[in-house]
């Protein structure tokens, strides 16, 4: 499949780290092997370091995503004949000036107009000056030359650090770049699972027809990990679990997971009015002991050498979704590192019968990508004793003859067409900071609710949130 979209340049601020290095670069080699990216494309990695193309690669695993890891020589040589890097201080005005410059002599030689697409792949602090540069300098106006051609910023997660911050950020980005022209990543909700979520919900009434409180009694929404800090001491130290994953991906779950199905299920429009609809329902329970939870596993204070840290690794909270559809239904988000198990899921627990049994649906975001039915039968035999089994629908086995694009490729081509789709809004990330700033204000005040739990557990002892 050839896309022979709109002629784009995508320009990666801090291509030599991490991120680019392990998704955003290997999913752009991936994208072009399989045709899905516009055949006028130029990618420029920008980065402080003085670092020539040839000796960033040789840091890069560049075809992690090929079945046998190996690099198709012909789709290779095509990626270097539109990589560059250059050196480039995101705080030097000149550099801007040079970028436009640079741009505007590939649009001249190629003949074309680039959509330019700005993919800040650089620690969230330091969003906000390079953002005013790109809007001072002109580079988020376009490639006004032609009277076409937009610009576009993709950026990481987290979206500010609590309220007050998020609603800075957001303001500040506003003078240089429309609401339409910004693409939040959480690449949670790129992975196909999650992608099902609604169409799962709309094109089977089996389970349509019943979501709500009269069938259903609770929903969890958890992303539990094995691993610890892994090493990002200086990230995870100014975040923690909370504004890691419960502020983004666990609310975002929760929304599409709960929200009315939007008029139209492919509409980037219809899915954000119903979400915010949604989240502007959603309160805490009451914060105490049952309702909410945090944790540190037991070796983190030594991984991050400050035996003082109050920084959690786990959070477990309950919320209330103030609708007809939802009164009384608690909604628990769960989520931790260096615990026994690595997974995340939606569970959704249908109501009690008369043996105090429930139907249970679990969509399995990751790993093994899939839907879970526990139901119960009749035993065989004389007697009328039942037990649990399940039914198991796995994305692999079902589509195994179908390729499945890792989530940056989805977080890419989606920017590159525009659809804002699996992407936060300006009004979504200001609504959840709201939603979880009294947990920041409470944590701030007081760390007598801090639990250590030990590393490979289940994490906190507790009784569950709801019972």
């Amino acid at each position: 499949m050839n896309n022979n979209g709109q002629p784009t340049a995508i320009i990666i601020f801090g291509v030599s780290g991490d991120l680019a290095g392990r998704k955003v670069l290997p999913s752009i080699y991936h994208l072009l092997k399989d045709g899905f990216l516009p055949s006028k494309l130029r990618v420029i990695g920008t980065t402080r370091q003085k670092l020539s193309k040839e000796d960033l690669l040789k840091t890069i695993e560049l075809c992690v995503l090929e079945t046998d890891k190996v690099c198709d020589p012909v789709v290779l040589k095509k990626f270097n004949s539109i990589f560059e890097v250059i050196n480039f201080d995101p705080s030097a005005k000149d550099d801007y000036e040079k970028l436009k410059k640079h741009l505007k002599e590939l649009e001249e030689r190629d003949k074309v107009c680039f959509n330019r697409l700005f993919y800040l792949s650089i620690p969230p602090q330091i969003y906000m000056p390079i953002v005013r540069s790109l809007g001072e300098s002109g580079l988020a106006k376009g490639c006004i030359e032609h009277q076409k051609g937009v610009s576009r910023l993709l950026v990481e997660k987290p979206f500010g650090y609590d309220l007050k911050s998020a609603k800075a950020l957001i303001k500040q980005t506003d003078k240089y770049f429309k609401e339409e022209q910004i693409f939040r990543i959480d690449h949670y909700l790129a992975k196909e699972t999650a992608q099902n979520i609604l169409t799962f919900r709309q094109r089977n009434p089996l389970f349509n027809d019943t979501w709500n409180n009269r069938q259903i009694r609770r929903i969890s929404v958890r992303a539990l990990e094995k691993i610890g800090i892994e090493g990002r001491v200086n990230f995870y130290e100014n975040v923690g679990a909370l504004r890691d994953l419960v502020q983004s991906h666990l609310l975002q779950l929760m929304a599409l997971t709960t929200m009315d199905l939007p008029s139209d299920i492919y509409s980037s429009k219809s899915i954000h009015q119903e979400k915010i609809r949604l989240l502007n329902s959603v309160s805490l329970q009451k914060l105490n002991k049952s309702s909410l939870i945090r944790g540190q596993y037991e070796s983190y204070k030594r991984e991050v050498g400050n035996p003082h840290t109050t920084t959690e690794t786990y959070v477990k909270l309950t919320l209330n979704i103030k609708s007809k559809r939802w009164s009384g239904v608690p909604i628990v988000l769960e989520t931790g590192k260096a615990l026994s198990k690595k997974m995340t899921t939606v569970t959704v627990e249908f109501s009690k019968d008369i043996d105090e049994k429930s139907n249970e649906l679990t969509i399995r975001i990751q790993p093994d990508e899939g839907i879970d039915i526990k139901l119960f039968v009749k035993k065989p035999g004389f007697d009328n004793q039942v037990q649990p089994v399940m039914m198991d629908f796995s994305y692999y086995q079902a589509f195994s003859n179908q390729a499945h694009p890792d989530a940056y490729e989805r977080v890419i081509i989606d920017a590159i067409r525009g659809d804002q789709s699996l992407f936060a809004s300006s009004r979504e990330v200001i609504r959840s900071w709201q939603i979880l700033q009294p947990v920041i204000d409470r944590w701030q005040n007081s760390s007598d609710d801090l639990v250590i739990y030990k590393n490979d557990s289940l994490g906190p002892i507790s009784q569950d949130l709801v019972n």
